[in-house]
């Protein structure tokens, strides 16, 4: 109440007897500068602010922390975050996704991985899946690559069915851009696209090593299934898609312009996916 008060006077000394303070006091409270703690949460509050909407409302405490540490270089505390987001009333998206469906095939193959997904350089170990989802003219497909190193997605593929040319277009793009080594592996889960030949074909062609998970169990491609989920919620069902190139456009820009190159991971010490390969770069080729 007394800070909306600017008259002298009578206005003055009313309001002061009428909150218990002194009239000196209330003068003194009105010319005292703003202090340093203050000022540095007004700061922060404009920051945490510009942080949450560049990330399309996503980023939670955690990772908008991580951003001001890693991002704007400003050092500040997961709790002092945590209640500034309080205040200004804004939180991150929380973590669930919604369940997809999957044609299994007939074909086996052997597990080089057996759930261990941790992996020292890059293209030591890619992981692929496809996921679905509905717009207003129908399903679209979308089948990924990943980096288990830095869970980079170095090749991905969108199409509105779901065929093996989803799968082997994929994979095009990653051995395009990255030219890997004999003997990496890339896994997969047991669905018809991947089992079938000419995934197969192609597979052996880029001299990869084939890896297939157990029939039924999403633990054994747990890495690829924390991405679906992660863009299940931060992407996919934050509104009702109408065509599937409006959907498509935004599954690009999610995976080219948010997830490899700015999205912090709790995985990779809070770095993006390209800060974590270029931090490994930079140490290797120092050496």
């Amino acid at each position: 109440m007394i800070a909306s008060l600017t008259g002298q006077g009578n206005n003055a000394r009313h309001a002061c007897r009428f909150l218990g303070v002194t009239e000196s006091g209330y003068y003194a409270w009105r010319s005292r500068p703003t202090s340093p703690r203050a000022l540095r949460r007004i700061f922060l509050a404009g920051e945490i602010v510009d942080v949450h909407r560049a990330s399309a409302g996503i980023y939670g405490a955690l990772r908008i922390t991580a951003e001001l540490r890693f991002g704007r270089q400003i050092v500040v505390g997961h709790n002092a975050v945590a209640s500034i987001m309080n205040e200004l009333g804004i939180k991150g998206l929380p973590k669930r996704r919604m369940p997809r469906s999957a044609r299994v095939g007939g074909v086996g193959g052997p597990d080089l991985v057996r759930r261990e997904f941790r992996r020292e350089a890059p293209d030591e170990l890619w992981m692929t899946d496809i996921t679905e989802h509905p717009t207003r003219e129908g399903k679209i497909y979308c089948c990924v690559v990943l980096d288990a190193f830095s869970r980079r997605v170095v090749g991905w593929s969108i199409d509105s069915t779901q065929t093996t040319v989803l799968v082997t277009n994929a994979l095009g793009m990653a051995t395009r851009r990255r030219d890997p080594a004999g003997g990496l592996v890339i896994h997969s889960d047991r669905g018809v696209q991947f089992t079938s030949w000419a995934f197969s074909q192609k597979v052996r062609e880029a001299g990869l090593a084939p890896s297939i998970g157990a029939l039924g169990c999403p633990y054994d491609n747990a890495v690829i299934e924390s991405f679906w989920g992660r863009m299940q919620v931060e992407l996919l069902n934050r509104k009702s898609w109408k065509t599937r190139i409006e959907l498509a456009s935004a599954i690009h820009d999610y995976i080219e312009l948010f997830h490899n190159s700015r999205r912090r991971h709790s995985a990779l010490g809070m770095l993006t996916p390209t800060e974590y390969e270029d931090r490994y770069f930079r140490t290797h080729n120092a050496a």
